[in-house]
């Protein structure tokens, strides 16, 4: 077994299934590949294409919630690593990653939420590999009342 998928499975965790989110026609990809880099699409806290929050944080979810679904979001994110690279520890470094959190006015907790995501990250990666940059913007609406939208950059190994 793969050391991320066996540090996983350690935590308790495993990637969801991908399916196509709610909606109709797909005119764009989950992923981009440009040399060594993977350009990663937003995406949220789906569980077999839809919503499993929905919400916004400081009014309908709490910070506890946020943060679970940016961790879903994260393993949505590495399940679409997966598909494209077919290797989980392909993966070199996340460079950055941009967390837009749906938000009630007057909510300015987006950073905590987003930790789900990157504490995750981390406890997969490490220093080394999973430090990213980031980015946690409030958002005054996301598709489908979801909490969470994440998209980010990696570079991979051949």
């Amino acid at each position: 077994m793969a050391l991320i998928e066996a540090k996983l499975q350690a935590l308790g965790l495993s990637l969801p299934k991908l399916t196509p989110p709610p909606g109709g026609r797909i005119t764009m990809r989950s992923a981009r590949r440009h040399g060594q880099l993977l350009y990663l699409s937003g995406n949220g806290p789906l569980l077999n294409g839809k919503p499993a929050y929905q919400g916004k944080l400081g009014k309908d979810i709490s910070i506890e919630q946020g943060y679970a679904a940016a961790q879903l979001t994260a393993l949505n994110l590495l399940a679409v690593i997966q598909a494209e690279l077919g290797d989980l520890d392909r993966v070199d470094l996340f460079i950055k990653s941009i967390g837009f959190i749906n938000s009630a006015p007057g909510f300015n907790q987006q950073p905590v939420v987003l930790n789900g995501f990157s504490d995750l990250i981390f406890d997969l990666y490490g220093e080394e590999r999973g430090l990213h940059a980031r980015s946690a913007v409030g958002m005054a609406e996301l598709p489908w009342d979801i909490p969470v939208e994440i998209e980010t950059i990696i570079s991979f190994l051949d």
